[in-house]
């Protein structure tokens, strides 16, 4: 494939996030689920990178078909000459299964990274995935470090195409003639992100470019904050026996709540307090009410000062 707009793009992109062109001792890992967004990232990095290249396709064992689909994709890794894996989980996903697929897929991911001793594996998400997390987080009222939505670069996960979008990607699988899987599950409605993905389909043209100029500024924000409630934690945070305080609470309510967490973080990391059970155990305490939340007992000692410890035992009988 010669060189395109598109394929310059991807490689600047990559090298961005990267910090160098990936290279035979260094290659790029490569998620392919089969879908053309992933067939266009995975055709995309062996024209940018050849010889640097490594893929994996994870089959959930969710659906009969999902093995064949696997061999699909290791049959276009070998026409491109991109070496391929098929991962598969130890044990049936349960529960959650979405959520409980996305888990296992981001390990096993991880397991074949770090046993093909790759630094990083780049994902297919596009700007149209980032306009529906964006409005998905809007819709369930999340706040500043949920609507940085998703994060070109995570942990030793990278997504180059986030400025992309859907269609360009679409077409460019049809010109080189590759041949992408219909997921099935990208058109149940039992999905929030389908239904979403389905609502939005008469939406005008959107410029990529500016959606992600909302989640950069967002991100900051998030990243701002975290700065801001680390230095301060330094200073009003200590700890005693067998207990957390905060030792000043004037703060504005979005740096209160952070300092809170890490208050709660610390007593028991396990706590998981978030929205608006965390709002009342702040409301209770400001206005001079202990309270409980999870297992963690919050006494406010003064306006100014709260102290954090595990509850005692509840009595029985």
């Amino acid at each position: 494939m010669s060189d395109t707009p598109l394929l310059d793009r991807f490689r600047a992109a990559t090298e961005r996030l990267t910090g160098r062109p990936p290279q035979s001792d260094s290659a790029l890992g490569i998620a392919v689920s089969g879908g053309p967004d992933s067939v266009a990232l995975l055709s995309l990095a062996a024209a940018a990178y050849p010889g640097a290249v490594k893929a994996a396709t994870v089959d959930h064992g969710l659906r009969p078909e999902a093995a064949d689909e696997a061999r699909h994709v290791a049959a276009i890794c070998e026409t491109l000459g991109v070496p391929h894996a098929i991962l598969t989980p130890a044990t049936p996903i349960t529960g959650n299964l979405q959520s409980a697929a996305r888990a296992a897929r981001y390990a096993l991911l991880e397991d074949w990274r770090t046993a093909e001793g790759l630094q990083w594996i780049a994902t297919a998400h596009h700007a149209d995935d980032q306009l529906e997390t964006v409005l998905m987080r809007l819709l369930r009222g999340s706040g500043v470090d949920g609507l940085s939505a998703i994060r070109p670069v995570n942990g030793p996960v990278i997504r180059p195409l986030l400025d992309v979008p859907k269609a360009e990607l679409v077409a460019h699988v049809e010109a080189t003639g590759l041949s992408a899987i219909a997921d099935p599950s990208n058109t149940d409605d039992a999905f929030d992100r389908v239904r979403l993905r389905k609502a939005l389909m008469d939406l005008p043209d959107f410029d990529p470019a500016r959606v992600s100029r909302s989640a950069d500024a967002l991100r900051d924000a998030s990243e701002a904050l975290k700065w801001m409630c680390a230095r301060e934690a330094e200073h009003c945070i200590k700890h005693d026996e067998g207990s957390v305080t905060l030792t000043r609470t004037d703060y504005p309510r979005e740096l209160l709540r952070r300092l809170v967490i890490d208050c709660l973080d610390r007593v028991d990391p396990e706590h998981g307090a978030r929205g608006p059970a965390l709002d009342r155990a702040i409301a209770a305490l400001s206005d001079g009410e202990k309270t409980v939340i999870g297992k963690i007992l919050c006494v406010p000692e003064s306006p100014e000062i709260w102290r954090f410890s595990m509850a005692p035992p509840r009595k029985t009988g």
